[in-house]
């Protein structure tokens, strides 16, 4: 029977606009061995369930945190309804399809003789990477780590789905990592000691600076008047080799014992006096020498980032972070340092923004986002989904968080302060549907009544005060700002629900079969904001897995 004569009219077309659509000569077999994952979830809607006892909340002024445990393909159909639109950068940390076996499709390591190997991974990235696009702000970002095993096939996709000129790549020097991550060469060939990363914006192509604190680790500072801001050394501030005696920065300086310095400088009359006022002009020779400015060791300089990552080399690198939060045990097989998450961060968003990493492994992301607030006062929120495999979620990312939320004591028995913060821990889970095309009554139903935990999540609202068969509610105890969910199409409850929650700013989900007319609550008052449910998770859900229909 040909593989084409049981599709229907709509999947006939979808066929013909995928091959259409094929650009930049990147093909690969994409029927050859389809990914259960995706076709399971053409008879299967993906939600959430809360794991209430995994909550860690020790500061309701700080952001709520999120960590989903289940297959990320699940968790991304998820957040394409609760953050569409809404991530302000990505990064993510994929399987490099190495030969040491790092990459599972179908439930089954991928050799590196498998003939399909390359097929298998684009499939498994394509997908994904489709569902991230749909998260990211119309300046939104995302950073991906490669190695050159999939690097020349990631740019192409990456450039299939963001847009030719919508990708960058960048150089990440292994040297400030650590050595073991260099790949072993044979002799009289190069030694690698790089990685990539690939950066794919939404449609914004632009990179903040980043702080840069030069001159930490240099040792010719000195202190000689005592200044209280600590040590510093002295910067030139003459334009040497500039003949020119006009301009706003040719002028005369009077040193405090008389002589005078007629020149052109690096700086305004009115940028001078700030500076003489503020003790950052010093005077060598006993107020006799050419004035220069006092630069001090803990200052910093807002730096452009090359196309070459470097400089982030620090006492703990990736590995380390993990030894010491877990008793000097590495558990985790090549993590990335903090640094390199935090200067992506800082590259690419503010501090109020939300990052995703939906391949969050050992939670480095996480811990780079904690540090960072910590650091700058920021109030960023991240949300980390990863898989179970070998129980890494429940026993190395979920812990790590903690522990670096609660506090804890290093391999040297020393008691580490926690930085404070929210987590709120969820589990994917399905809803078995008669099919993504008709979808009936009663899958809409149970569906009202089981995404509860998504609708929360979209409002930012996470913490559960009352829930029955009839409705839920839940709030956010920093802004007191409620989510109700009246989730059956008898009233009979309705009027009970709206008595708890109408002194409260509430948005108020409204089971319905297709669109409501908001209007017709406008009786209950500014307090309220009227939305359907649950129609737009469902159109989200078709849209997906219609252009999942390979």
């Amino acid at each position: 029977m040909n593989k084409y004569e049981n599709l229907s009219k709509e999947q006939l077309l979808q066929k013909i606009k995928t091959l259409e659509s094929k650009k930049y000569g990147l093909f690969w077999d994409d029927e050859k061995e389809p990914e259960n994952v995706v076709i399971e979830c053409q008879n299967n809607i993906p939600i959430l369930n809360n794991i209430k006892t995994n909550t860690i909340s020790t500061n309701i002024l700080r952001p709520s945190n999120i960590l989903i445990e289940g297959d990320n393909y699940h968790s991304l159909q998820v957040l394409n309804y609760t953050h569409n639109g809404k991530i302000d950068v990505i990064y993510i940390d994929p399987p490099y399809n190495t030969k040491n076996k790092d990459f599972i499709y179908n439930d089954t390591y991928v050799d590196a003789e498998d003939g399909y190997k390359h097929s298998k991974w684009l499939n498994f990235m394509e997908k994904r990477l489709r569902l991230a696009h749909n998260l990211l702000t119309e300046k939104g970002v995302m950073f991906i780590s490669i190695d050159d095993n999939e690097m020349p096939r990631l740019n192409l996709l990456c450039k299939k789905i963001f847009g030719e000129n919508n990708v960058e790549t960048y150089i990440w020097d292994l040297r400030d990592f650590e050595e073991s991550s260099f790949t072993k060469t044979a002799s009289h060939t190069v030694r690698f000691e790089h990685e990539y990363i690939i950066a794919c914006y939404k449609n914004n192509k632009k990179l903040s600076r980043f702080t840069e604190y030069r001159f930490k680790d240099r040792e010719d500072f000195s202190n000689i008047d005592n200044d209280p801001r600590g040590e510093w050394m002295s910067g030139n501030i003459s334009r040497n080799g500039i003949k020119s005696t006009s301009g706003s920065k040719y002028f005369t300086i009077t040193t405090p014992t008389g002589i005078k310095y007629s020149r052109n400088w690096t700086l305004s009359k009115k940028e001078y006096k700030e500076l003489i006022d503020d003790n950052r002009i010093y005077f060598s020779k006993n107020g006799d020498g050419v004035p220069r400015l006092k630069i001090f060791k803990s200052e910093s300089s807002q730096s452009i980032q090359s196309s070459i990552f470097t400089g982030l080399k620090t006492s703990i690198t990736g590995k380390n972070e993990i030894k010491e939060l877990f008793d000097g045990n590495e558990l985790f097989n090549f993590p990335k340092p903090t640094t390199l998450i935090k200067r992506l961060v800082e590259l690419s968003s503010n501090q109020t923004s939300i990052i995703l990493d939906f391949f969050a492994g050992s939670g480095t992301t996480g811990q780079a986002i904690l540090n960072l607030n910590q650091e700058d006062g920021g109030n960023r929120q991240f949300i980390l989904c990863t898989n179970n495999e070998n129980n890494i979620c429940s026993e190395i990312t979920y812990p790590r968080i903690k522990k670096i939320i609660n506090g804890y004591t290093n391999p040297k028995n020393e008691k580490v302060e926690g930085l404070t913060g929210n987590l709120h821990y969820y589990m994917t889970d399905l809803i078995p549907i008669d099919g993504y095309v008709n979808i009936s009554d009663a899958n809409r139903e149970d569906l009202t009544l089981k995404a509860s935990n998504m609708i929360a999540i979209k409002e930012n609202t996470h913490i559960e005060v009352e829930s029955n068969q009839s409705y839920q509610i839940f709030k956010d105890e920093a802004t007191n700002k409620y989510t109700a969910i009246y989730s059956t199409e008898d009233l009979e409850f309705f009027d009970e629900l709206i008595k708890k929650v109408e002194k409260f700013n509430t948005t108020l989900y409204i089971y319905s079969y297709g669109k409501i007319d908001k209007s017709s609550y406008n009786y209950l008052g500014t307090n309220f904001q009227i939305e359907d449910i649950p129609e737009p998770i469902i159109n989200i859900y078709k849209e997906i897995n219609k252009e999942g229909l390979i």
